[in-house]
């Protein structure tokens, strides 16, 4: 490692660390999550006391053995004492098991709480939060940060109790003892609490920059694992490795300065706590040979000392893992506050059966309230049409078919689908009755018949082949080792383009949707699969309303309704009617589309009907 590497890391967001939410509030919301196991709760900590009980009995048995037993050669008191001992510590041992075990059970309960309340909330948040967050530190939430607020609410606060009770407990044992001594004792204290507190104060920031290095690791390595494809394909391996060590550069710097935050701080707990031990044996040593204090009370006030010898040591190491725990419930809390930007209206009722008639009444769009995609844009589509939504790279196809199920919502007028505004309805029994495709298709690492019946589990056997027969992916199926049980890899990486396409699109067809959206649904597939596709898709899209995001000039002849767009705005539009096609009417009215036909859409065509040459001379 290079010398760098020991110098502090300086963060700009350091400074927004301090002034998040009062570290207390955190931690007590933290705490609440125990609510419904109190039970378990309750029980450990009443052991815990019965266990403190025992532990500040101990000295005073001690005692008596030394001074009753030993000092006065009575062996049967020596005997008594001894059994005693045994005793209680075989009971400290069962109590010990009993509380770690309810509070591990709790703190468990916790973080399966918390995990499954981080998934609902990222399920539940619209697109744009998902456009803005990056899955490795979505990821780190859901699981470290979980895991530091568990330790939180099992062992660490336990901890502190135990401290705190031993402290109080042996502060009125010593004082009934020797008032003199306990009190010099006892002065250490207050020295014990202002380190712990120091170093929770200034521990917390730091461990904030950690968890957030720790983000940028994580999301550094998953994309590599995502992109391995790419990294390896365009010779970047090298300089994928440079990247990802110097983000675990700055995480070992942050880490380093950490560890030497808590190796000072134990040392300092020790220090304090060893000056308490060395005051007890010279005064109490001097009491002791003055007659005003015995042997076996000496020895009763080095085992009280010593006893908080371990939970102080813990309770340095416990300190920074509730300062950890706290900058954690900062991060965890911020994704269960955030507010989903689509959401039911209040008093949203189900939207019912759909015909499929969808208007666009001067819509306009920007992601996240700055970057304008969509303007004005009007349209009106009636039930069972197939709309064409054409244009260049960026014109605003796929933010318009991202409308219509509320992925987003518009920045300014509306959209009615049935004549019902879709924000006035609920959101699920909207997306019941749309089937999407992706542009970007994404499978799931289970089998090829889930992966098909995702949008309807209960699906039959004979729907599920139906719908991929429909897609042309029964063929291919079929000829897999498993066919439809065959596990398809994460995202669908043992699956072509094409196949993936297919499956996605029986994905769709099997919901039997109203309204279907194909985001350049058949971009992956070949000439020969296209035409089969079209034909299912054809028969299909009877009596549904269908946007169709198109690359190829078979798709446009099929549209009802053309839309051209370009910068965000509908600058051409061509209906079908009984003597043209919206391909015909274009070609006629807009010199962007006869641009974009001599361009992309013709040389399609010549590539098609030399295929139909070459079958016929077949």
């Amino acid at each position: 490692m290079s010398a760098h590497k020991s110098e502090p890391v300086k963060d700009d967001s350091a400074p927004a660390m301090l002034a998040a939410p009062s570290a207390v509030k955190t931690l007590m919301r933290c705490m609440s999550y125990l609510r419904p196991y109190w039970k378990y709760i309750v029980g450990s900590y009443a052991l815990l006391m019965l266990m403190n009980g025992i532990t500040l009995a101990m000295p005073l048995i001690i005692q008596y053995i030394i001074d009753t037993g030993i000092r006065k050669l009575d062996i049967t008191s020596i005997w008594q004492g001894s059994a005693v001992l045994v005793i209680i510590t075989l009971v400290r041992g069962v109590f010990t098991f009993l509380n770690g075990r309810w509070t591990e059970v709790a703190s468990q309960n916790v973080a399966y709480d918390l995990r499954n309340a981080i998934h609902d909330k990222l399920q539940s948040l619209s697109f744009s939060y998902h456009d803005r967050s990056e899955t490795g530190q979505l990821l780190t939430r859901a699981i470290s940060d979980v895991d530091r607020i568990r330790f939180l609410t099992g062992r660490a606060v336990l901890r502190v109790v135990e401290v705190v009770t031993l402290v109080g407990g042996i502060a009125v044992a010593t004082f009934i003892i020797n008032p003199t001594l306990a009190a010099l004792t006892l002065l250490t204290v207050p020295f014990l609490v202002y380190i712990a507190i120091s170093f929770g104060t200034r521990f917390r920031p730091l461990s904030r920059l950690i968890q957030q290095q720790v983000d940028a690791v994580t999301t550094r390595l998953d994309q590599n694992l995502r992109g391995a494809r790419i990294v390896k394909g365009f010779a970047q391996e090298q300089n994928e490795i440079k990247h990802f060590d110097e983000a675990n550069d700055k995480l070992l710097v942050l880490n380093i300065q950490a560890a030497r935050m808590q190796a000072f701080n134990l040392p300092m707990l020790q220090l304090v706590t060893s000056i308490g031990a060395i005051v007890i044996l010279i005064y109490g040593g001097y009491q002791v040979i003055n007659g005003s204090l015995t042997i076996g009370q000496l020895v009763a006030f080095s085992t009280y000392v010593s006893q908080l010898l371990m939970p102080i040591r813990r309770l340095g190491m416990v300190l920074g893992a509730i300062a950890q725990a706290a900058a954690s419930g900062d991060r965890i809390f911020e994704i269960l506050d955030t507010k989903s930007e689509v959401k039911d209206a209040p008093g949203a009722k189900p939207i019912g059966d759909l015909a499929g008639h969808v208007q666009f009444d001067h819509v306009s769009f920007a992601y996240f309230g700055r970057h304008q995609v969509l303007n004005d844009i009007t349209f009106d589509v009636q039930p069972g049409q197939v709309v064409a939504l054409l244009g260049t790279t960026g014109s605003g196809k796929s933010s318009v078919t991202s409308l219509i199920p509320r992925f987003y919502d518009p920045t300014e007028g509306r959209i009615l689908i049935d004549g019902h505004d879709v924000r006035e309805v609920t959101v699920n029994s909207l997306r019941e009755q749309i089937g999407i495709v992706l542009q970007d298709t994404t499978l799931f690492a289970s089998t090829i018949r889930q992966n098909i019946a995702f949008g309807r589990p209960g699906a039959t056997e004979e729907e599920i082949i139906a719908a991929a027969v429909a897609a042309s992916a029964h063929e291919f199926i079929m000829q897999l080792p498993k066919q439809y049980e065959t596990p398809v890899g994460e995202r669908g990486v043992t699956l072509s383009g094409g196949q993936k396409q297919r499956i996605a699109i029986a994905r769709a067809l099997l919901k039997n949707p109203q309204i279907l959206i194909l985001d350049d649904a058949t971009s992956s597939v070949d000439t020969e699969t296209e035409s089969v596709i079209q034909e299912a898709l054809q028969r299909l899209m009877q009596g549904r309303t269908s946007f169709v995001i198109a690359q190829r000039l078979s798709t446009i002849r099929q549209a009802d309704l053309v839309l051209l767009l370009n910068k965000g705005r509908i600058v051409a539009t061509g209906r079908r009617s009984d003597h043209q096609t919206a391909h015909d009417e274009l070609m006629r009215t807009s010199g962007l589309y006869a641009e974009i036909y001599q361009r992309q859409l013709r040389p399609q065509e010549l590539v098609a009907e030399r295929h139909v040459e070459l079958e016929a001379l077949k």
